[in-house]
C-alpha cells in the first residue's frame, strides 16, 4: 500500500492561508500566523497536492514513501 509524507518547511512559510482554503488537512496556527499539516503521514494523497501546488512559496512538498 502506498503511503504519502508531508513534507512542511514552516520557515519559509509566509502565512498567506492558500493550502488551508483548498485542503481541510491543513489549519493556520493562530499564534505564529502560519499553516500547518493536521496529519503528516497519509493512506491517501487527498487534498494535499493541491495544497501543494496552492502553494506561492513551495513551502509544502508531498513525497510517496
Amino acid at each position: 500500500m502506498v503511503k504519502y509524507k508531508i513534507e512542511f518547511n514552516k520557515e519559509e512559510c509566509i502565512g498567506c492561508g492558500s493550502c488551508v482554503s483548498v485542503c481541510d488537512n491543513w489549519v493556520m496556527d493562530e499564534k505564529e500566523y502560519k499553516a500547518k499539516p493536521k496529519k503528516i503521514t497519509l493512506d491517501k494523497i487527498g487534498c494535499n497536492k493541491d495544497a501543494e501546488e496552492a502553494c506561492p512559496v513551495g513551502a509544502i512538498k508531498v513525497k510517496e514513501v
